[in-house]
C-alpha cells in the first residue's frame, strides 16, 4: 500500500480543515514546498494535494505552490480541487501533475471523466466525498442524493486509476477512518481504493493493511502527521513499503 501525506492548499498555505469547513482552516505551514521536501525526506513517494480554493471556486487557484513543488521536489503528485473541464486537466498534466482527481464532474458531467480517461489513461482518479454513503460535491458544500457505489459502477470500464474514498464526518477530527465500510465498498468494485479521512494513528494503518485483499491500495493522512500523532516512516513500513531514504 502507498502512504499519501496530504497537502491542502488555501491561499497558498498548507492547512487542514475540520469536516471540510473552510472557516475552520488551521495553518500548519506557510511554505508548502518545504513541507513537501520533508515528506520526501521521510520516504514518501507520493503527495496528495488539494486546491481548496479551487474546489470552491471551480478553477485552479493555488497554481504557484503546486508549480514550485513540482519544480523543487522529486515526488509524484495526485491533485484535486476545482477541476471541472478538460482544459483544466490539460493544464495540470502539462504542469507535471501525475494523477488528476475528479470529484464534482464525476457526478455532474460523466462525459468529461470518460474523455479524460481516454486522453490520460491511468492518470485519472475519482474522489468520492461521502456523508452517510451519499456523495457531496462543490468542495463538500452541496449534498447529493446519489450513493457512492452507484456512482462508481458507472465508471468501472472507463480506465479510472483509483477511487479516493473520504468519509467527510471523519476528516480532520482524528477519530479513525471508516475502515470496515471502506473495505466493504472496495470489495464491490473493480477499481483500486485509497482510504481518506480520519486516520489518527499507526494502529489505524495496521488495521487498514489487514484489508488489503479487499482492493485498498493506499491511505491518505493529513491531520495525524501534522499533529505528530503518526510517524511517517513507521506508517510507510506498516503499509508494507520500504522507506525511500
Amino acid at each position: 500500500m502507498i502512504f499519501f501525506p496530504a497537502i491542502d492548499l488555501k491561499d497558498g498555505k498548507c492547512v487542514r480543515l475540520i469536516q471540510g469547513d473552510m472557516s475552520k482552516a488551521k495553518i500548519f505551514d506557510e511554505n508548502p514546498i518545504n513541507r513537501a521536501k520533508v515528506f520526501l525526506e521521510e520516504g514518501c513517494s507520493w503527495l496528495h494535494v488539494v486546491d481548496l480554493n479551487g474546489a470552491f471556486e471551480g478553477k485552479p487557484i493555488n497554481t504557484k505552490p503546486v508549480r514550485e513543488i513540482i519544480k523543487n521536489v522529486n515526488i509524484n503528485i495526485q491533485l484535486g480541487g476545482g477541476i471541472r473541464d478538460i482544459e483544466t486537466i490539460d493544464f495540470w498534466i502539462d504542469l507535471g501533475v501525475n494523477r488528476i482527481i475528479l470529484g464534482t464532474v464525476a457526478l455532474k458531467q460523466p462525459e468529461i471523466v470518460k474523455e479524460a480517461c481516454k486522453k490520460y489513461y491511468g492518470k485519472i482518479a475519482i474522489g468520492l466525498d461521502t456523508r452517510e454513503g451519499l456523495i457531496a460535491v462543490e468542495g463538500w458544500a452541496e449534498q447529493s442524493k446519489v450513493k457512492a457505489l452507484d456512482l462508481v459502477k458507472r465508471y468501472e470500464d472507463y480506465g479510472v486509476s483509483a477511487i479516493i474514498y473520504t468519509d467527510i464526518k471523519r476528516d480532520g477530527v482524528l477519530t479513525g477512518p471508516a475502515i470496515e465500510d471502506t473495505a466493504e465498498f472496495a470489495e464491490k468494485i473493480n477499481i483500486p481504493v485509497i482510504v481518506s479521512g480520519g486516520v489518527s494513528s499507526l494502529e489505524d494503518l495496521i488495521k487498514i493493511k489487514g484489508y488489503e485483499k479487499s482492493g485498498i491500495v493506499g491511505v491518505i493522512s493529513g491531520r495525524a502527521i501534522y499533529d505528530n500523532c503518526l510517524n511517517i516512516r513507521e506508517g510507510i513500513k506498516a503499509l508494507g513499503n520500504n522507506v525511500k531514504n
